[in-house]
Formats: structure tokens, sequence, C-alpha cells
């Protein structure tokens, strides 16, 4: 690429670790031209953040980069001193990390943290910098800038933060922008604000993005171009709807096959990616992706295949498509069968729960505030169905999770669990309830103890539940749950950081199952994981509502995946059910305003969305009339009143004046 703002050529970073050295990075090379987002994606442990934090050179001992370049408009970023470095890093490039609250300091005003680096390189003096803090904080959305400008981090949403994060890449005009997964684990209306955001910067500044993101639907949004890695290398490159429609390395074929769609026929499994990624420390002597490819020759196996044209501005690390020809069409799954309807009685009804929680007051004369987490929700779950919740943060989706666990008493409401009344059970008969409920955490490494080997958490339910009498038993059954979660049994003598993010989400489903529950209720459990992961322990726990009759609460902010997962769908929003439907009809014919929103702003290649502005009112002090009449594309006068329950059809409920009266985009 002849203009391109920066060229990356043979890029190596190592990690010199007491096992041996690892080749994070492994000769990649790319380019990005101005005015230009060029999308990166892959596995965890691929090499995507070491390859952004080489660029920008921000890592340390034991990573060193030992070979490549790193051009920046003709300078090579490598070979610059550390004064060089801070000046460029501050007027040429800036980074966006994925976690804006760890990205932001804590105990500084938004403004001084978005000001510091143009004061710092000299450009302005307090006064002007104060009004270029405020307009950036305008121009990237943020509600109220003046106000949010003296506010902290803790004080904002996740979405807003992020957007904060963006206006501090952005305060010195940089000509490049990296951005380190930034709409991970954010609700799909900020998502698609944050990209649409990303997407202006392209067009308005001319500036060149590197977007780095698991979401291949995040990626197809926005990107012109894409690169694929795999195992530290580059294995696929070329213009973003090429590679996604006609992948010409396998790896690619398989990400984009894993990807679960809105207008994919829903099937019994998701597709995923047989294997794992190979061990860092001894890489395969040929192709890296062979040991999990389907159509490897024998030369795979021998010959490492290099980065080679298949097609006029494609490039592909393969053997099979080497002489230009594509991959088999993707496979469409087998259409699962419609649940059953069933006439036993649910597990799980809850009746008009309520949970509010008390801040503390501002100031000793002050009037206590309260935060409505849950205002007035009833749902059911039948035994061995799968429900899904879903809405925006702050919708009040964990609060409930946590009163229907018992995990939180609830304000006012009935509770009832296989026919028990448990919403005020107390002492030694909520701990008798514990076994037949159990929750699944979004972060498991959080939920696990770090000092305590794996084999030990999961006995220690079983000894305290009376499920083994003995330690010796204990170990028995914890072997029998690990090999049921698909992982071998000898690695209950490991510590949590041993594993990856996908084996510690199953060694968390393994504690729950130990105690032989009727209902678990996971929350965001596969949020943050890549996409082959999350169709594994996906298909984990299908497999194991088959062999164990398993009933599943299920919460996510990734609608593709509820859609894929779920029986039954509820939508939340402020502390309430707007909508509740089999989730065949709710996807095909949502009928709250809301639900059509949610739906239309998830990120996928090709389809048009309309993106909800704004977020919900806050839950301090709760809108009279429907709660969402403020952000509705069609809100009429009488949406000042508080909308009825309305059942358009057998077993979809809504929440709406008007429902079905918003349909989208035309």
């Amino acid at each position: 690429m002849s203009d391109a703002v920066l060229h990356v050529r043979n890029l190596v970073t190592v990690f010199h670790t007491d096992a041996g050295p690892v080749r994070a990075v492994d000769g990649v090379s790319f380019s990005v031209g101005k005015g230009e987002t060029l999308g990166i994606v892959g596995e965890s442990g691929s090499g995507k953040s070491v390859t952004a934090q080489s660029l920008m050179r921000l890592l340390d001992p034991p990573a060193r980069i030992e070979g490549g370049q790193v051009l920046f408009e003709g300078r090579d970023v490598l070979t610059m001193s550390p004064r060089e470095l801070t000046a460029w890093r501050g007027a040429n490039a800036a980074m966006v990390f994925q976690d804006s609250l760890t990205g932001l300091n804590p105990v500084l005003r938004i403004l001084r943290q978005v000001t510091e680096h143009v004061v710092a390189h000299g450009r302005m003096d307090a006064r002007d910098a104060r009004r270029h803090g405020i307009e950036l904080l305008r121009r990237m959305g943020v509600a109220s800038p003046e106000r949010a400008a003296a506010s902290y981090p803790h004080q904002f949403s996740g979405g807003m933060r992020q957007r904060v994060m963006i206006a501090m890449g952005m305060a010195n005009d940089p000509t490049l922008l990296l951005a380190d997964e930034p709409t991970t684990a954010l609700d799909v209306t900020i998502q698609a604000q944050i990209l649409d955001l990303l997407a202006g910067l392209n067009e308005k500044f001319g500036t060149a993005i590197v977007l780095i993101s698991h979401d291949l639907g995040v990626i197809g949004t926005i990107c012109k171009r894409i690169v694929v890695m795999y195992a530290g290398e580059v294995v696929e490159e070329g213009p973003t709807a090429d590679v996604l429609s006609d992948p010409r390395h396998p790896y690619a074929w398989a990400l984009a096959n894993a990807v679960p769609r809105l207008d994919a026929p829903i099937a019994d499994r998701l597709p995923g990616i047989e294997g794992a990624p190979p061990d860092p420390l001894a890489m395969p002597q040929g192709c890296r992706f062979a040991p999990r490819c389907p159509w490897r020759i024998e030369r795979c196996g021998t010959e490492r295949p290099p980065l080679a044209a298949v097609a006029p501005g494609r490039l592909a690390r393969c053997w099979v498509t080497a002489d230009g020809r594509s991959l088999p069409p993707r496979t469409v799954p087998a259409h699962a069968k419609p649940p059953e309807s069933s006439t036993t009685e649910p597990l799980l009804v809850a009746r008009d729960l309520v949970k509010h929680f008390p801040l503390p007051k501002k100031s000793f004369f002050g009037a206590r505030e309260v935060v409505h987490a849950v205002n007035g929700v009833s749902l059911h779950v039948m035994p061995g169905e799968r429900l899904g919740i879903v809405g925006e943060s702050g919708c009040g989706k964990s609060t409930l999770a946590r009163l229907v666990t018992r995990l939180h008493t609830p304000d006012a409401g009935h509770i009832r669990f296989d026919g028990q009344d448990i919403a005020t059970l107390g002492g030694e008969e909520l701990r008798q309830l514990r076994p037949r409920l159990q929750m699944v955490f979004q972060d498991p490494y959080a939920s696990l103890n770090p000092r305590m080997r794996i084999g030990d958490i999961l006995a220690e339910p079983l000894l305290v539940h009376g499920r083994a009498r003995t330690a010796a038993e204990a170990g028995e059954r914890v072997g029998a749950l690990l090999d049921m979660v698909g992982l071998n049994p000898s690695w209950a003598i490991r510590f949590p950081h041993e594993f990856s993010g996908g084996q510690r989400q199953r060694i968390s489903i393994a504690r729950a199952l130990g105690l032989e529950p009727a209902l678990i209720v996971a929350d965001e459990p596969v949020s943050a994981l890549d996409v082959n992961v999350q169709a594994q322990v996906l298909n984990l726990m299908l497999d194991l509502r088959e062999r164990m009759g398993l009933a599943y609460m299920f919460i996510a902010h990734d609608l593709a995946v509820v859609r894929a997962f779920c029986d039954r769908v509820a939508v939340m929003y402020l502390g309430r059910i707007v909508e509740e439907a089999p989730a065949r009809d709710l996807f095909a014919q949502p009928a709250h305003p809301y639900t059509v929103s949610l739906l239309s702003a998830v990120p996928e290649p090709g389809r048009q969305r309309v993106v909800l502005g704004g977020e919900p009112p806050s839950t301090l002090r709760l809108p009279q009339g429907c709660a969402f009449r403020a952000r509705c594309p069609v809100a009429q006068p009488v949406c000042a009143e508080p909308p009825p329950p309305t059942e358009i059809a057998p077993g979809h409920r809504v929440l709406c004046h008007a429902p079905g009266s918003f349909k989208g985009m035309p």
C-alpha cells in the first residue's frame, strides 16, 4: 500500500520464560492507509493484543521485540529514542484498551485525564485545554459534557467510560488509533454507538484505525480489510467482505462458521472448531493449524506454508488453497426441533419481585437516594427449559439472577422453587436449598479461589453439603466431574491461573453440577470468551441438559447467542420485563420498540442497523408512564401513562401501548 500511514514488516515479539522462548508474534506484516479501518481477529493467544502493544512499544520484560519494522509515515518506531517515542505517542498515535475502568485513573476527574496529554505536549494552556476537552467529550457523544468533565470514572457506565477513553486517544488528533477489543462485554446498543463513533473518525478526520476483536460481526461492520491471526502469525488477509464470505484459510473458514447469526437456522448445537491452539513452546513443524484442519494434506504436517497471494488483493497461508481454489460452502446445521410444550408444573415461579438498594447519604441533612434495580418482575422456568434474559447494563438482569438464587432477599414479591416458597428462607433452610439451585458467574477467575487447587475447589461443596463423606470419595467425584465437562481429571492438582478462560468456565460449571442441581442460573457465562470457546461452553451446557435434565436461566447481552441457546426469552428494561416470548417468535416478530432496537443494533455484515440513542434513564428516579418513551422512536402522548401488559399471541406478552408499531429500518 503506497499511501500507508502504518506499515508493519516481519514483526517478531518473543516472551522469554523459564520454560523457554515463546514467539507470540512471528513474522507479522500488514499496512493501514489514511482513513482506513483494519480489523485483526483470532482466538485468545493468537497474538492480536501483543501485536498492538508491540506497535506502541508498550511491552515490558520478559517480552522483547526481536525483529521487523514498524514504519509510521516512513519512520521506524522500533528505532525511536525514549524521548522520540513519547512525542510520537502523544502527537501521532494513541491506543484504546478493552477495560475502560482500569484504563482510567479512579481518583482523577475526567477532564484532567482527557487533557493531560495535550497540556504535557505543550499544545495548549489550561484554559484552551479545558475548552478542547469538553468539545472532545461532546464530539464523542457524552451527555452533558461540562458536568461529565467534573465527574470521576466510577460515575459513568461502561459505554460512557469507553467514549472517554476514545476522547483521550483523540485529544491530540492522532493519525493512528489502535483499539484493542473496545466493545467487548458492552451492550449491543452501546456497542453500536461506539462502532458508529469509530467509523465517524475515519470519515471526518481521516484517522487510520487498527481494530482488534474476536467478534467477526464487529469487524464486518466497519472494517474495510481484515487480518486473521493464528498461533502468532497471519494466516489470511484481504477485503473484509471477501474473507467473511469466501475464506481461503481453513481457520478463517472455521471462525466465520462458528459465529451465531440472527438469520441462521436454529440448530441443536453451535458449530465450533475441534481441538485447541498449539502449545506455544512446541509449535507444529508444518502448518500450525494442521492438527485441527479438516482438509489437511500430507504436506501440511511437514512444511510451513508461506503467506501467498490466492486471489487479487488476498493472501492466505495454506497449501490446500495455494492454487486459488475456494473452500467448501459453510455447513448449514440441521434445524432444531421446537421445544415440546409441557404440562408439568413450573420449576421456578417468581411473582412481582422488587429489589431496591438504598445509597449512603451525601450529607447529614441530605435525603437518601435509592437504586430501583428490579421493579415488579414475574417469570417462570419449566423443568429442562432454557430461559434467556436480555437487556442493557443496569436493566436489572444480574440483580434478578441473585434474587432467584437467594443471594439477595427480595423487598417484595414471591419466589417458589420446586413447589417451595423460598423468598424468605434463611439459615439452615436456605443452606439445604443451595444444592438444587446453582449459579455460574461471568468471570470464572474471580469466582475461583486462586490459592486453592481445582480439585479442592470442586471437593469443598461436596463435603459441605454431604455429597461426599470422605476426602477420597470427594476426589473420585471430582475426577468424574472434570471428565463430564471435558477436562482431564489429572488436572485437579492445578491452580485456576493455569487454565484458559474457557477451561475456567468449564470448572465453574463442574462446581455447579457437583451438587446435582435442577436449575442453573448463568450470568453472562460466555460474554468475554472467543467465538470458538463460546461454542464449546454452550454445547457443553446443552449436552448436560440432555443428560441431566437441567433447566437454565441464561443471562446475556449477545442476542445471537441467546437465539441459538434459549427456548424462551424475556427482555428487561429498567427493572421490568417489557417483552417475553418463545425465542423463535421473539426474534422473528419482535413487538416492543426496545426489542426491535436491540435486534437491529446487532453488528452483522450486510445488515442495516437502528442505533438506539442515549442510555436508559437513571434508576434513582424512575420515569412516569412507559419507562422507554424518552428513547422510543414511535412514542405517543398515551405513553405518559403506564402501559398495560398485552398478550398478542400464546406465550407472547408485551408491555407497550402499541405493540408491533415499530418495525425498525425500512
